[in-house]
């Protein structure tokens, strides 16, 4: 019977070393996420599982200090909540990569049944193993593959989205506060201007109502000063929340101005070709593709799901002679006889012979006579045609994001343009030259008024102007998917993201 079990023992070891110990191990994945994210954003410090105390050591380094526009991605790309989450969806990707080679365990089934009138027991053994995987697998792996591979473009593509999400968010409140500091000195002028109206007045040269005009600048003014306040405040709240900090907004310095414009971009069609090639969101899409494919040729090969192979062992039931009345054969025996005559001795059962195992192979299959796998082909295919749809509607999409973005980009450097060479030295030769005018009597009180207004009106909107500029520069990197440094091909050190990631000139 040994003999016989350890046959079967030979026929599950390549089943079950096939099955082996299977490891999860996707740090190499994240690492890939790391690389594709330096590629997009140029940032190469991005949080990994597993490495809290060094992101912990790291973040107490940069805000110990002042906050450059690159620190603040950085922080970012190491504390965002959101984005350390998103890494476990790539761990899990690769767990199904895993599970995909893996071949199913094998069957094994055990059946006993007694003699109702005692004995050996019937016994039945059988160990089975669907080979139809060994043909399934490789597709369902192929698509796993696409799958993590998406997994980590997707991953990529959060990271960079919250790395230019947190620049504008930087810009954002750098402006806020420079909106804040005008306001600041706008009530400084109103109140000045107050001051020279009182005085004229006064001295007999004024009348009541250019103090009353006076005043009503100087408290809108202060209105304005109160409502800047609230925003400033507003925008670093949203960028401590984009970098997932505890310290309060209030504490974080920021100390990069808001960048200036470089003179040209590259052509808008070269651009195109270059969004539709490193934008990660297109790659992703093109991974859900294959990754449609994939699974659309496995579903083909499942119109057999199961051919099974394995052996089964087999020993039949005996049943049980019951015992002998020794007694009752003496007497038998001795009354036939006429004298005291031992009983004979029976033979023992021919049956002891027929204890034999029966051992041999056999195969299982499911015949696809109802179920053709066709509605799950169906559904393959409809999953790969709207993946086809999405990519495509996607790279038209992308197209005319790379446009629109150009065209706002270089509007937004021009408008600047125009307001610091012109617009700006204009406001405030008028505002000095009608001060001037009202001291000495040869204007209105109005001219002074208007030409304050003008100016500060000027001031706020050049601010306004920079503030467009500065957030068109991740608006870019968002539409084609490359570093802006890479982007520019003419403009000084300052028009580069380079210089904000070195916060040269920052501190």
């Amino acid at each position: 019977m040994l003999r016989k079990i350890s046959a079967v023992m030979l026929v599950a070891v390549p089943f079950a070393a096939s099955q082996g110990c299977a490891a999860v191990d996707p740090r190499i994945d994240y690492d890939r996420a790391a690389r594709h994210v330096a590629d997009a954003t140029g940032y190469e410090n991005i949080y990994r599982p597993g490495a809290e105390e060094a992101v912990d050591a790291r973040l107490n380094e940069i805000l110990a200090g002042g906050l450059t526009a690159r620190e603040a991605v950085e922080v970012c790309l190491l504390n965002n909540r959101r984005l350390q989450a998103a890494f476990f969806d790539v761990g899990m990707a690769r767990a199904d990569l895993v599970q995909s080679g893996l071949l199913s365990n094998p069957s094994l089934g055990v059946s006993v049944r007694f003699p109702a009138g005692g004995g050996l027991a019937n016994v039945e053994a059988g160990l089975a193993q669907n080979i139809a995987e060994l043909w399934q697998i490789p597709q369902r792996k192929k698509a796993a593959e696409h799958e993590l591979e998406k997994a980590i473009l997707e991953l990529a593509q959060l990271a960079s989205e919250l790395a230019r999400r947190s620049t504008t968010a930087y810009f954002k409140t750098v402006a806020a506060e420079e909106r804040h500091k005008l306001a600041a000195e706008n009530l400084a002028l109103a109140q000045d201007l107050l001051g020279l109206a009182e005085t004229r007045q006064q001295a007999g040269a004024g009348t009541e109502l250019d103090v009353n005009l006076s005043r009503a600048v100087s408290v809108e003014a202060e209105l304005a000063l109160e409502a800047t306040r609230l925003d400033a405040a507003e925008a670093r709240r949203e960028l401590a929340t984009l970098l997932g900090t505890g310290r309060p907004a209030s504490e974080i310095a920021l100390v990069t101005p808001l960048p200036e414009a470089p003179s040209e971009l590259p052509d808008a069609e070269r651009l195109v070709h270059v969004a539709l090639e490193a934008r990660l969101d297109v790659r992703a899409a093109r991974q859900a593709l294959s990754s449609a494919l994939a699974r659309l040729e496995q579903e083909y090969r499942r119109i057999f799901p199961t051919l099974e192979f394995g052996f089964e062992l087999e020993r039949d039931a005996r049943k049980s002679e019951g015992g002998r009345d020794i007694l009752a054969d003496t007497a038998r025996s001795s009354i036939a006889g006429g004298r005291l005559t031992a009983p004979e001795i029976q033979p023992r059962s021919d049956r002891d012979k027929d204890t034999d195992f029966i051992i041999g192979p056999s195969v299982s299959l499911e015949l696809p006579l109802f179920d053709q796998n066709q509605a799950q082909i169906a559904r393959a295919k409809y999953a790969y045609e709207q993946a086809a749809r999405a990519l495509d509607a996607l790279e038209r999409e992308t197209v005319h994001e790379v446009h629109g973005a150009v065209n706002r980009s270089l509007t937004a450097w021009r408008m600047l343009a125009v307001y610091r060479t012109r617009t700006i030295p204009l406001a405030e030769n008028n505002l000095d030259l009608s001060r001037e005018a009202y001291k000495a009597g040869r204007a209105s009180f109005l001219s002074v008024l208007e030409a304050q207004r003008f100016f500060l009106g000027t001031r706020r909107r050049y601010v306004e102007a920079a503030e467009r500029a500065a957030l068109t520069i991740p608006e870019l990197e968002r539409a084609i998917g490359v570093p802006f440094d890479q982007l520019i091909s003419g403009g000084g050190p300052s028009c580069t993201r380079s210089s904000l990631r070195t916060g040269e000139g920052d501190r």
